[in-house]
């Protein structure tokens, strides 16, 4: 009796693997569910979160920059099924990647660029052995036939390389990085969430080698000039436009309980330069 407990207690203290989603499938239609059901026929014990379906259709660097963002708050382990395709029927490989603590399903069109580039994958392999795919591959929905069984079976266990060959000539999405002079920093805007914050490119510490304390500066969004510099948005007046560091420590311009795109007219690839007084 206490063998079995206590291979009951074993049993009950194992983590249940974690297959997380991020797609541009939206949720109106059911190309989520299904991807679901399919990682679920492979592995009934895994845990699925979903990070998010809203990445605009077809933005594989949208996608890119949301599963950065994320990412490093996920468990060790955790799997991630990424599925933002606009070359799904084509040529273009599917692919599987050991990147830090953890494993990535994706398309092989860049939309693992940010991590990689924080991770180096320590190993990267196409998704060709064709026994771990659903027996029929639809050419418009490979996330469900290709992609997800593949989630599936690195959640139950399956060695990487089981999945298929290494391939070393993965594909990578230009990511812009800021421009640093002596009295200036220059950056673009790469996402707007749905509050309608302007959310650069600029990081804090690139932020700081210009910018030293007690020094005035000017923010300017796409000529729009930004006042005010603050810690939180509560800082700011209710429809006042200010500029911030928000939770990925990246510069963002807001208008507190408003919409800076809404506001400005703004989106992804607006100018943003910050310069010392």
């Amino acid at each position: 009796m206490t063998f079995v407990v206590f291979v009951l207690f074993f049993l009950c203290a194992m983590p249940r693997p974690i297959v997380a989603l991020l797609s541009d499938f939206g949720t109106r239609d059911h190309y989520v569910g299904a991807m679901k059901a399919v990682v679920l026929s492979v592995c009934p014990d895994v845990t699925i979160v979903d990070i998010g379906h809203e990445v605009p259709p077809h933005d594989v660097l949208a996608g890119a920059l949301e599963l950065a963002a994320c990412y490093r708050y996920f468990p060790s382990g955790t799997i991630f099924l990424v599925v933002v395709d606009p070359g799904v029927g084509s040529t273009r490989r599917g692919i599987a990647a050991e990147s830090g603590d953890y494993r990535l399903v994706a398309p092989d069109n860049g939309v693992l660029t940010a991590v990689f580039a924080e991770a180096p994958p320590k190993r990267v392999v196409e998704l060709s052995e064709r026994k771990y795919a659903r027996p029929t591959i639809s050419r418009t929905f490979e996330g469900r036939d290709r992609f997800a069984p593949a989630a599936g079976w690195l959640a139950k266990g399956l060695v990487l390389t089981t999945l298929g060959r290494t391939v070393t000539d993965y594909h990578m999405v230009s990511i812009p990085a800021p421009e640093v002079e002596r009295e200036q920093v220059r950056g673009q805007v790469m996402r707007v969430d749905r509050f309608g914050n302007l959310i650069s490119n600029i990081d804090r510490r690139t932020f700081d080698g210009v910018v030293h304390e007690g020094a005035g500066l000017a923010v300017q969004v796409d000529g729009h000039e930004v006042n005010r510099v603050v810690n939180t948005y509560a800082e700011a007046a209710a429809g006042e436009l200010c500029a911030l560091f928000g939770s990925t420590d990246h510069l963002e311009v807001a208008v507190t309980a408003g919409s800076a795109a809404d506001r400005l007219g703004l989106g992804r690839g607006a100018v943003v330069t910050v310069r010392r007084m």
